[in-house]
């Protein structure tokens, strides 16, 4: 070892960024490691478990320096050691190959490191990726500096991942693996269109429009409900763009999902009936303690109330966080006359005259059902 190796390690501070003294450090360790290894060749008497080695070099001479230790076979404690000279042969080759494999280690160690550092701080925003690899089981995304995985439970399943594709997508998690940092990435989770929303939309970054809360069934429809905080600003017409330029670009983005965008508000009926647009909604009852809201819609828009399978009451549960009950005003009125029916003018409710009423049928949605987003 030569001064030449220590205006190496010097070099490979100021250029990469290691530290001198852990590239030092590591040499040293791997220096002693071989050196056990090589007199042990040459002196096969010499034990595994009893036999240590310890190895120094000098910062700015790069003398290296070794000692022979004798170690406690049972606690492995050092008992002993000696120094010894360091042989020529060990000093050419097999320092020299010691050397080179110590820093490209340590060169991977800190480029891994770092990149986990970069990413780890991330975790809650948006990646742009090609598409290197698709199976059944995950998709890769090339990052650039590392790949990102996509796996099956966080794909949508009508989106095709083409390779050479670019993609966007959510960081859910970054590990601190063997390998290097694996970062884990969504297309189905909500902050996806929070974020999407977020680049597209000036006055929400800027923080004048600002989204309260997101429901989302990936590949299919989403709501989000905005609210300004200045006056004179229109949350909804902030976030749709002129003549819808600005959702049109987020939704092409998430393959044609589609989504509504509602203003929300602090009166909790009127915050349900702007969740369950685009229908119409003639009256709202809450009730705080149950967290269940009763819903009255004209007969022609229950249907839409409801949505096709039930999505729109579905979705505009989780947007609200109340567990929605859609009924139209024919059912609603059958059921009060059900009622005036069952109680009689003295006030005498008996169990067999409420057994005899008889509810018009209704649809409600619970927050519960599927994961609330906000």
């Amino acid at each position: 070892m030569n001064q030449d190796l220590i205006q190496a390690l010097r070099e490979l501070e100021r250029e990469k960024g290691l530290p001198f003294d852990t590239i030092l450090a590591g040499l040293e360790d791997a220096l002693a490691s071989a050196y056990k290894t090589y007199r042990r060749q040459h002196d096969p008497e010499l034990e595994e478990e009893t036999t240590g080695a310890r190895a120094t070099l000098d910062p700015e001479s790069g003398e290296m320096r070794v000692w022979l230790q004798r170690l406690d076979e049972e606690t492995g404690e050092v008992l002993s050691e000696q120094e010894e000279p360091v042989p020529q042969d060990f000093l050419g080759r097999i320092a020299a190959q010691t050397a080179k494999q110590v820093i490209y280690q340590k060169l991977r160690d800190a480029e891994r490191e770092m990149t986990y550092e970069e990413f780890h701080g991330r975790e809650g925003d948006i990646v742009t990726g090609i598409i290197q690899q698709d199976s059944h089981r995950y998709t890769l995304l090339d990052l650039g500096k590392v790949e990102a995985l996509l796996p099956q439970a966080e794909q949508v399943p009508s989106e095709p991942y083409r390779h050479g594709e670019r993609l966007k997508a959510y960081i859910v998690e970054v590990r601190k693996t063997s390998k290097g940092p694996q970062i884990v990435v969504s297309r189905t989770h909500p902050g996806l269109l929070r974020k999407l929303f977020e680049l597209e939309v000036p006055e929400i970054a800027e923080g004048i429009v600002e989204i309260k809360a997101v429901a989302r069934e990936p590949g299919h429809r989403s709501k989000i409900a905005v609210v300004s905080h200045e006056p004179g600003v229109d949350p909804v017409g902030a976030c749709v763009g002129a003549k819808g330029s600005r959702v049109r670009l987020v939704v092409n983005e998430l393959r044609g999902e589609k989504i509504d965008v509602v203003e929300w508000s602090e009166d909790s009926r009127t915050y349900v009936a702007k969740a369950l647009q685009p229908a119409k909604v003639k009256e709202v009852r809450v009730d705080d303690t149950t967290g269940t809201a009763q819903v009255v819609v004209p007969d022609y828009q229950l249907s839409l109330a409801i949505g096709k399978e039930g999505q729109n009451a579905r979705l505009a549960a989780k947007l609200t966080g109340y567990r929605i009950d859609i009924k139209s005003e024919t059912q609603a009125a059958e059921e009060e006359r059900s009622r005036s029916r069952a109680t009689p003018p003295d006030g005498d409710g008996s169990p067999e005259a409420l057994a005899a009423t008889q509810p018009g049928e209704s649809v409600s949605a619970e927050a519960s059902e599927t994961t609330a987003a906000s």
